[in-house]
This record gives C-alpha cells, sequence and structure tokens, in this order.
C-alpha cells in the first residue's frame, strides 16, 4: 500500500512541459506574424486566432491524455492502428491536398472542408503498436527475417502514405521505425544492410558513388555473416536498385522529377518548382543576426513566401528574427529532443521507453526536413514544422505525444520512487 501511494503522487517532468509550451507559443507568435501582409490575403487573416483555438483543443485533450496510464496506451495501440488505416484507406476516396502538397490526397475531406489528415493519427497509432511488438520481443535479434513483424506493421500505413503520394512523411515513417529498432537494440549492422537497398537506389544517379557502396555492403556483409540466403538477397537487391533507378525515374510524375531536379539546382525551374526554395533561402539569408523585426520581414509582407504560415514557416523565422531567433528556435527543439531521450532512458519498462523514444524520432525528422527543405538540403516535401506551423492535426498529434511522454515520465519517476531509487 506504501507504495502504492507513492505512485499515485507522481510528479510532471516540468522542464518538458516547459519547453513544449514555449515552442508552442513561439509557434504562435509566428503564425501570427505570417498573417501581417502588405497585400491582402483572405487565407491568411485571423489566422492565429485560429490557431489559438486549435491550440487550446489540443492542450484539452493533452491533459485528457495525462489522466490515464501507460498500460491503456499499450491496450489502445491495436484500435488505434486499425483506425488509422481505415482513415488512410478513406483519403483515397474523400481526400484532397493543400498546401505545398496539393496534388496528393492526404487531407479527408467532407463538403469541400478538410477536417485532418489521418497519416498523423498513423504516426502515433504506429509508433505504439510497434513499441507494443518490439518490447515483446524477448530474444536478441541476429537476422532480417526475424524482423518481418515489426516492418509490415510500418510498412503498411507508409505504403499507403506513398501512394497519396507524400514523401515527406513516408520519410517520418521510415525514420520512426529505425530509430525505434536501434533502440530495442538491433544490431547495428542489421540496420545497415535493412536500409541498404534504398541507399542504393540514391545513389544510383553516379556510378561512382553507387559502386563504392556496393563494395561496403559486400565486405559488410562478409563481416558480419547473416543467414547465406539473406545475404545473396541482400546484394541481389542491391544490384536491383542500381539498375531499376532509371526506369523508376520515368515513372514519376513531372512535378515529383522537377522537385528532385530544383533540389539540385533551383533555378532549374525557378518560375515553378524552384520559386519556393529561391524566395525562401532569400528570406533566411537577408535576415542577418539579428533580423527584420518582428511581423516586419519584406519577403514575407509582400507575399513572396509560399506557404508561410505552414510548410515555410521557419523562413519566416529566419527573416525576422535572424540567427538569433533560429538559434533560439533550433535550441528549444534540440531541449525537446534530449528531454524526449531522458524520459525513455528512465521509462519503467521497455514498451513506454520505445514509445518515448518512437516520438521523439518522429519529431527530429520533422524538424530535420523541415529546416532542411527551407535551406534547400532537403527535397521540398511540404511537412510542417512541429508546434509551429498552422494546422489542426498535427498539432494535436503533437500535444498527445507531449501527454504521452509527461505520463511515461511520471509513471517512471513513481517507480524509481517506490524502489528508493
Amino acid at each position: 500500500m506504501a507504495n502504492y501511494g507513492i505512485l499515485r503522487r507522481q510528479s510532471i517532468d516540468v522542464p518538458l512541459l516547459i519547453t513544449a509550451l514555449l515552442l508552442t507559443a513561439y509557434g504562435l507568435a509566428m503564425v501570427f506574424s505570417a498573417g501581417q501582409l502588405d497585400v491582402r490575403d483572405p487565407a491568411l487573416e485571423g489566422l492565429w486566432k485560429r490557431q489559438v483555438v486549435l491550440v487550446g483543443v489540443a492542450l484539452v485533450a493533452a491533459w485528457t491524455v495525462t489522466r490515464g496510464s501507460v498500460r491503456l496506451f499499450e491496450w489502445s495501440a491495436w484500435p488505434l492502428y486499425i483506425l488509422s488505416i481505415l482513415l488512410l484507406v478513406a483519403v483515397f476516396f474523400i481526400g484532397s491536398g493543400g498546401g505545398t502538397a496539393r496534388s496528393m490526397n492526404g487531407w479527408l475531406t467532407i463538403a469541400g472542408r478538410r477536417i485532418g489528415q489521418p497519416s498523423e493519427l498513423a504516426k502515433l497509432a504506429t509508433t505504439l503498436m510497434l513499441a507494443r511488438t518490439l518490447a515483446a520481443q524477448r530474444d536478441a535479434v541476429r537476422s532480417l527475417l526475424e524482423l518481418w513483424k515489426p516492418l509490415a506493421l510500418v510498412g503498411v500505413p507508409w505504403a499507403l502514405v506513398m501512394l497519396q503520394p507524400d514523401l515527406g512523411t513516408g520519410m517520418v515513417f521510415i525514420g520512426i521505425c529505425f530509430a525505434m529498432l536501434f533502440w530495442a537494440g538491433v544490431p547495428w549492422p542489421l540496420l545497415v544492410m535493412l536500409a541498404s537497398p534504398g541507399v542504393s537506389l540514391i545513389l544510383a544517379f553516379s556510378t561512382g558513388l553507387w559502386g563504392a557502396w556496393f563494395l561496403i555492403l559486400v565486405a559488410l556483409v562478409l563481416w558480419y555473416r547473416p543467414y547465406l540466403v539473406e545475404g545473396v538477397v541482400l546484394v541481389v537487391a542491391n544490384l536491383a536498385m542500381g539498375v531499376v533507378a532509371p526506369l523508376l525515374w520515368d515513372k514519376l510524375k513531372p512535378y515529383q522529377q522537377r522537385r528532385f531536379l530544383v533540389f539540385i539546382d533551383p533555378a532549374y525551374d525557378a518560375q515553378g518548382s524552384g520559386y519556393n526554395v529561391i524566395q525562401s533561402k532569400v528570406a533566411i539569408g537577408s535576415g542577418g543576426l539579428f533580423g527584420k523585426g518582428f511581423t516586419l520581414g519584406t519577403q514575407k509582407r509582400l507575399s513572396f513566401l509560399p506557404e508561410q504560415q505552414t510548410d515555410f514557416i521557419f523562413s519566416v523565422v529566419g527573416e525576422e528574427l535572424g540567427f538569433i531567433g533560429v538559434f533560439v528556435a533550433l535550441a528549444l527543439f534540440l531541449a525537446l529532443f534530449l528531454r524526449s531521450t531522458r524520459v525513455a532512458i528512465r521509462a519503467s519498462d521497455a514498451f513506454p521507453s520505445l514509445v518515448a523514444f518512437g516520438l521523439m524520432s518522429a519529431w527530429f525528422v520533422h524538424v530535420i526536413v523541415n529546416v532542411g527543405m527551407t535551406l534547400n538540403l532537403m527535397p521540398v516535401t511540404g511537412i510542417p514544422l512541429p508546434f509551429f506551423s498552422y494546422g489542426g492535426s498535427f498539432m494535436l498529434v503533437s500535444w498527445l505525444s507531449v501527454a504521452v511522454m509527461l505520463r511515461i515520465s511520471a509513471e517512471g519517476r513513481g517507480q524509481a520512487d517506490a524502489l528508493g531509487l
């Protein structure tokens, strides 16, 4: 009974909560600034007020989730996963695009009104389901074949997202998968071999790079000595990727090809696909050390920045608040990542630890890809910035993730106190 009393008096992870609140407040300020224009844009008028309402709803939902328990999260993994798959299928019938991803069907749309992105729920549900599966696996993984179940769990929503097509969100699912496999103790050589066909596909544009990578892979296979069949399949798969890459390129839609070509050289389509990146780099570069001042960014005020309230909101930060503003934003994200990793380390058992690390990895991929695309270090994929970008479903899932983290942290601390640690 004494231990139960200690477990009931669980304290909240104040640094994690404050960091998330600061990021949200920072994001609200930038959404407000995104709507301050010299040219009228009805789509951005009063946007920050709607964002305040969305944040309020997200905070209430997060508080509700913190009333539950980690075991409730584990129990709800299957229902949430199945629901997310059904919703991902539904977007092919009642879906539409938006922002820099107008050509994809990622939003559930009813009577012409977008009501949310099922892929956001799918990230959370897949993380919970993957954590449940990996936590139940007691024996050390020595073969790629032993990973069929977690790979299938991630592969189904990933395939549905890629069919929309949504490359940015697909990258998030891949990031979650590899991060959680690593945290579950899967040996790094297996992870490298698992990723090798994708790496070969990317490097196939350069015969020299692909050849060097292929030799490294063969050396890794000979050193790690996987099962003979696995080793042969890996080598053949990497050879196949080098051969089919040109064929896959021809199968891409013209706008998808332009995105990759623009990534290499934005001037290739300066008035089309390259316009977004060029204007973003101009905005960030013109910010200097201290920026042009809050709400005073000229690229933004003249509406040169595309989707400045969502996909390119980081460009507004760079233009108006300069290097200092960018540094503060990235420092807050770093604090969030480090605190989340601490939660994963101190979790009460494998399931909550994997959940915390998986949720952190989703945020990490979002930040890397979003910031990277504004600087032309990543292809433009239409992926939002956590806690900053305008949008209800993304803000809701971000704060639900925070709530799950807080609950995991509280129960981990409570158990440690109960054991006198």
